[in-house]
């Protein structure tokens, strides 16, 4: 079942082909399981094996190649031809003489490409190295170039469809946070916040079902608010602790973030202060926002508005793109609002906007994921920027 129409897909292929004769690169190679869905629909558990699609400028269809277990996958879930649907035996996987990326290079020899300039996702952690090495001994006269993020930069303006899809995770993931600070108290343990929120995250709401996160969910209780990338415990929450939790809700790989703290009891004096900056810093930087700024000069000049920059924001993101994603990064990996990113905001681009503060004994997070619109930033969903008190 295709989530978009095939029309929209050869859309996105086209630009993505643009993009390849931008870059001088004839033939590439996508291995990031997200640009494999973004560009074909294939969506499976499948990625922790070598598969990929290949786009060659002068064919219509991408070419599918994966385990034989998973073809059955790319038939249900792209609109590919049965001719475009290449598999590989058991025999290459986790072999020590043989290898998947021998079979993509059968098939790129078969079309005639082997001479060919191949771009390659060098920087994606599903691309190994010893994929690199078994092309380039199968292939010795193609060219090869980093082809990392070309698709992506495709993916960053989104469609009407795309910026639905993630509206729906919106509301889903106001209802998962909802859960999750229902849940919290004193005496509960971290795991069963967890598996609350998991629950919370997979069933959706009565209207659309939810999704797995390319990310799990971070929750930090206590003296680990101080970093922000743990998850749970089996640990019981006690008073006068402080609990932050980044989660997302997810509508057919389509992410919308959501970060909030709670405190169990009197909050102290210093994370009182930390969530009145964070919070202020959120508003203005919501306020700043809009289509024709660059990424940096969003930086620059939150930087300036905000009361009390936090020094670690000095050079650090504020922000980050963000939309269809796969484990184990729900970023897009292309835009992010920090010093020396260039790209210049326009409509449908879609961010993370997470200012954060993580000091030795306690944390504070509060963020929103939004859409630029043609004047300013819309967020996708309704929670309030508060420190939740309990």
């Amino acid at each position: 079942m295709l989530y978009f129409s095939v029309k929209e897909y050869r859309e996105r292929i086209r630009k993505t082909k643009k993009r390849m004769e931008e870059a001088e690169i004839e033939v590439l190679l996508i291995s990031d399981p997200g640009n494999m869905n973004y560009l074909t629909g294939y969506d499976a558990w499948s990625f922790f094996v070598h598969q990929c699609i290949i786009i060659f400028l002068d064919q219509d269809e991408p070419i599918w190649i994966g385990r034989a277990g998973d073809a059955g996958a790319a038939r249900l879930t792209t609109f590919l031809k049965e001719e475009n649907i290449r598999e590989y035996t058991g025999e290459y996987f986790q072999s020590k003489t043989m290898h998947p990326m021998m079979v993509v290079a059968e098939v790129i020899k078969e079309k005639g490409w082997e001479r060919k300039i191949l771009g390659l996702e060098m920087d994606q952690c599903y691309f190994t190295h010893r994929s690199f090495i078994e092309l380039e001994k199968a292939l010795p006269g193609a060219v090869f170039k980093d082809g990392n993020l070309l698709v992506n930069m495709v993916r960053r303006i989104k469609s009407e469809n795309e910026i639905r899809f993630m509206k729906i995770a919106g509301l889903i993931a106001v209802n998962v946070m909802k859960t999750a600070i229902d849940k919290v108290d004193v005496g509960i343990r971290e795991c069963d916040v967890a598996a609350v929120i998991a629950q919370a995250q997979y069933q959706g709401i009565p209207e659309y079902g939810g999704d797995y996160p390319a990310i799990v969910h971070l929750i930090m209780v206590g003296k680990r608010t101080m970093t922000p990338h743990l998850t749970w415990t089996e640990r019981k929450i006690q008073k006068d602790e402080p609990i932050i939790m980044e989660l997302s809700g997810v509508y057919k790989h389509y992410h919308a973030q959501i970060a909030r703290t709670i405190f169990i009891g009197t909050p102290p004096p210093l994370l009182a202060k930390s969530a009145d900056i964070l919070i202020e810093g959120l508003v203005k930087a919501l306020e700043i926002i809009k289509p024709g700024l660059t990424c940096e000069e969003v930086h620059k000049r939150w930087l300036q508005v905000i009361s009390e920059p936090p020094k670690l924001f000095e050079k650090s993101r504020i922000g980050y793109s963000v939309g269809l994603s796969y484990p184990p990064d729900w970023g897009d990996q292309t835009m992010n609002l920090q010093p020396g990113d260039k790209t210049v905001l326009k409509p449908n681009m879609t961010f993370h906007i997470i200012p954060g503060i993580w000091q030795e004994d306690v944390g504070f997070e509060v963020d929103a994921t939004i859409r630029i619109t043609e004047n300013g930033c819309e967020v996708l969903y309704e929670f309030p920027y508060e420190l939740f008190i309990k």
